[in-house]
């Protein structure tokens, strides 16, 4: 159990670990990869001259050690004494290596390296005597040669870590300006997603001005080339829509004076009640057209909000069951910078669509430099409170019930004159709509 709980939380930290590389941007994760690689050459490259520098002082060693052992085994046969001159010789030395003394014994002569004591030396021994035979050796300190390599092995460690930094420094370099310019191109998606369709990357480099491939030239094209298709057809889908609103307009008319001169019966009020709402799905188009088109210019102005938001409610249906008007009396304190005519558009459109679509009693409140408009009805739909409101989508399951361009148009008039529309679901039940109005 405990292995197994061990075993679980090394694998947790390497996720942590994974998931913190992967949350790096791409210039850190290409010069983490450059540094990385050269890391790995560098270290590579490292054991095979440091392994290289050490067989060739290990060579150098043995070979004095065995030329020493020859003299001191010559010195030995004519004098019957042992020369300690030059190196450490003796005969059956206490602390001679074993291994060194079992192959001695055996008749070989041979040497012994020993980098890793505390006293690196080299031991060079071969059998003297007749019927019992003793063993003659040699010992030389290799300290200032383990010194020198360690002295190389930091000087390799140091190139390495310079080699790296520059490695990391270079991509970070390199990649720094691929990564700008995939920044840029995120930042006109995002621009283009807002409803900014004259947003354009405008690559300096396009596709086929230079040999070879540029994956983000050929980005950035496709991003230009896709919000043009996009301006083209949503431009062509705007000019329909403001022409058949526009053509609908001179019959609708006619239509409507013919219906006036209709005599008073049940027919001839279902026919005036159809044209009229005809004629309002008209005149929202063109309105919902026009807003498309950013051709609207406010008339801005200083109001009181408290009077204004009273006389737009009054003009509402205020009197009618169900629906208060309310403010505090702070609220006719504040003075915002707005256009009083699409303001009224605004909340207008927010409490009909209250009153088809929820429930009574529809209160307006003024609080500060917002006004809210709330119902007690069922609450705003979950699609409409993720996406916004869409054009005839609305929230009811009957048919007829709307055609979905009132809060379209609130919320683009709100657009014009500067202002915000936020939807939510009161927690008691009931959907709130809140417009924030700059302050004068």
């Amino acid at each position: 159990m405990p292995r197994r709980k061990a075993a679980a939380l090394n694998g947790l930290g390497f996720r942590r670990k994974f998931a913190a590389l992967t949350a790096l941007g791409l210039r850190w994760k290409i010069a983490a990869l450059l540094a990385g690689g050269c890391a790995v050459v560098a270290v590579a490259i490292g054991l095979l001259i440091h392994h290289a520098r050490l067989d060739q002082v290990a060579g150098n060693a043995r070979s004095n050690a065995t030329a020493q052992l020859v003299r001191v085994r010559q010195l030995y046969e004519l004098t019957g004494e042992v020369d300690r001159s030059d190196m450490d010789a003796a005969l059956d030395a206490p602390d001679l290596p074993e291994p060194l003394r079992r192959a001695a014994l055996a008749g070989q002569r041979t040497t012994y390296l020993d980098m890793a004591a505390d006293d690196p030396c080299v031991w060079a021994a071969r059998p003297v005597g007749g019927r019992k035979p003793h063993v003659l050796s040699v010992r030389a300190s290799l300290r200032e040669q383990a010194g020198e390599v360690a002295e190389f092995d930091r000087r390799l460690m140091i190139s390495g870590a310079v080699v790296v930094g520059l490695a990391a420094l270079g991509g970070a370099g390199l990649s720094s300006r691929l990564s700008r310019e995939l920044r840029t191109a995120a930042a006109i998606a995002r621009r283009i997603s807002r409803g900014d369709l004259d947003a354009r990357i405008d690559h300096p480099r396009p596709p086929g001005a230079r040999h070879g491939k540029d994956e983000v030239a050929e980005l950035a094209a496709a991003v230009d080339t896709m919000a043009a298709s996009l301006q083209r057809r949503l431009e062509a889908e705007q000019r329909f829509t403001a022409d058949v609103a526009h053509e609908l307009r001179t019959p609708l008319t006619g239509l409507h004076t013919a219906a006036e001169l209709l005599p008073a019966c049940r027919p001839a009020e279902l026919v005036r009640d159809r044209v009229h709402a005809l004629r309002t799905l008209t005149e929202d188009l063109l309105e919902v057209a026009r807003l498309d088109a950013e051709v609207e210019q406010p008339d801005l102005d200083v109001h009181p909000l408290g009077r204004l938001v009273e006389t737009i409610a009054e003009r509402a249906g205020g009197s009618a069951a169900g629906f208060t008007a309310r403010g505090t009396h702070a609220a006719y304190d504040t003075f915002v910078r707005t256009d009083a005519r699409r303001l009224e558009r605004i909340l207008t459109n927010l409490v009909a669509n209250a009153r088809r679509h929820g429930g009574d009693p529809v209160e307006v409140r003024v609080e500060g430099a917002e006004v809210t408009v709330r119902d007690h009805g069922p609450g705003f739909p979950e699609h409409l409170l993720k996406d916004g409101p869409r054009r005839f989508q609305t929230g009811a399951c009957e048919r007829g019930q709307g055609t979905g361009l009132g809060l379209t148009i609130a919320f683009g008039q709100a657009q014009v004159i500067g202002a915000s529309v936020n939807l939510a679901n009161a927690a008691d039940g009931g959907a709130v709509a809140v417009v924030g109005l700059p302050r004068a």
